[in-house]
Parts: C-alpha cells; sequence; structure tokens
C-alpha cells in the first residue's frame, strides 16, 4: 500500500493520498488549505488517479482545496451530514470571522458531488476499504477512517481531529463538547490494537500502543477520570 502525506496550509494540516500502490486509483483524505498544489505533485510523482475525497470534519483547514481537487478530477467528496455546512459557510462553524487575509484565497462551497458518511459504513474506494466511525468532540461531524490490517501492514487510522501525538482535537469551537470527545476517544480510540498506525489532520505519525502509554489524554479516559481541558491545536 502506498500512503503519501504532507502538511499544508496556514495551520499544517495533514493531507493524505492512499492508494494500493504506485500507478493506480487512489483516495484522497483532507485537502485543507492551499492543498492543491501538494495534491497535484503527489498525483504525476506516484502516476495516481484519485477517485474520492474522504474528509474526517468540515473546519476550513481540512476543507479548504476541496472544491479545486474534486473539480479538476471530476471526483465526489464524502463528509458526514452534520459538517456538510462547513464547506459553504466556515465563518460559522468556527463561530467567528477568520480576521485574516486567507479568506481571500479559500475556495468556500461544495463540489458537485457530495455524499454523506455514516457510522459504521465502510466505503469501498480505489480497491481499499475505509471503515468509518462517527466520532463527535471536535465537531458534531467528525469521523475517522481505519483500514484493516494485512499481512504486510498494521491497521491504518485516519483520526483525524480526534487523536493526536501526545495530545487531541480542541473542543472550544462550535459543535465541539468535551462529553462527545470523551465518549469518541473511549469508544473509537481504546478498542485499537497497539499496532495501528495513527495517522493524524496535525503533526506527526504515531500508534495507538504509544498513545495509550504515553497521551495523558488517552490514559485519563482509559482510567475512566473525569473530563480534561483540551488543548488548542489545528482549527
Amino acid at each position: 500500500m502506498l500512503i503519501a502525506g504532507f502538511p499544508a496550509g496556514a495551520w499544517g494540516t495533514n493531507c493524505y493520498l492512499v492508494a494500493p500502490a504506485a500507478g493506480e486509483e487512489c483516495v484522497i483524505i483532507d485537502p485543507g488549505h492551499q492543498a492543491a498544489d501538494g495534491v497535484e505533485e503527489a498525483l504525476r510523482k506516484h502516476r495516481l488517479k484519485p477517485v474520492a475525497v474522504v474528509l474526517t470534519h468540515g473546519h476550513i483547514d481540512h476543507v479548504a482545496s476541496v472544491v479545486p481537487v474534486c473539480g479538476a478530477h471530476d471526483v465526489p467528496a464524502w463528509i458526514h451530514p452534520s459538517d456538510r455546512y462547513m464547506m459553504s459557510d466556515p465563518e460559522k462553524a468556527l463561530g467567528r470571522a477568520f480576521g485574516l487575509p486567507l479568506l481571500g484565497e479559500l475556495t468556500v462551497g461544495e463540489p458537485d458531488d457530495v455524499r454523506e458518511l455514516s457510522d459504521g459504513a465502510k466505503l469501498e474506494l480505489a480497491g481499499l476499504t475505509f471503515s468509518v466511525a462517527h466520532a463527535p468532540g471536535h465537531t458534531k461531524g467528525s469521523v475517522t477512517f481505519q483500514m484493516p490490517e494485512t499481512a504486510d501492514i498494521p491497521s491504518v487510522f485516519f483520526s483525524g481531529d480526534l487523536l493526536f501525538a501526545g495530545s487531541v482535537g480542541r473542543t472550544d469551537l462550535p459543535g465541539g463538547s468535551m462529553e462527545d470527545m470523551l465518549d469518541s476517544l473511549a469508544r473509537v480510540c481504546l478498542p485499537l490494537e497497539d499496532s495501528t498506525v495513527v495517522l493524524s489532520g496535525h503533526g506527526p505519525q504515531t500508534t495507538i500502543g504509544q498513545e495509550r502509554a504515553t497521551n495523558p489524554h488517552l490514559r485519563q479516559v482509559a482510567a475512566g477520570q473525569g473530563a480534561f481541558r483540551a488543548p488548542r491545536r489545528g482549527m
């Protein structure tokens, strides 16, 4: 399997291209702010043909390049219905105006073909299987994507802004909920095998085992302790 990832834009959001191998079809995950050029470079480098864009949630740092990427390749975008409005109204999703000249660089709106994700769905795309888990807390429509373990590689978990290396997503923006975050961490992350590779929306790669042992927030959830103060990372 081939996974090509790069941080993009003002918020350093990780965008991923996933394919069975070079020269085959691929899925693009979270093409955010200023990600379009990086996507095209990765497509050329690995000779990939995109068949879909899938989104972990609707914040502008994860969806800002969805319209140009989908339009250039005539592919659909998949998003949870609770976050769909954010593609057209990113400022409402943040509860405030950007206050930066970045807005002029963003393509706000939906691509021509939008499809909605549901909890427990299995997406069969580009010869790959992505298991969808609804994981609210950072936003109401946050989801994760898990790929199964194979004989060659461990399971891969695209966590979006639910789980980071050493941290978790913020819950102080509209639609965020500490109660939901705690539930999602316990329900979605804790049951995963320690060998599961975590590719998050921001920051470096990690594993569930590493986070179970060292991430103070995941350890707190595993111990059944009360609410914590989520950090401000990402959007």
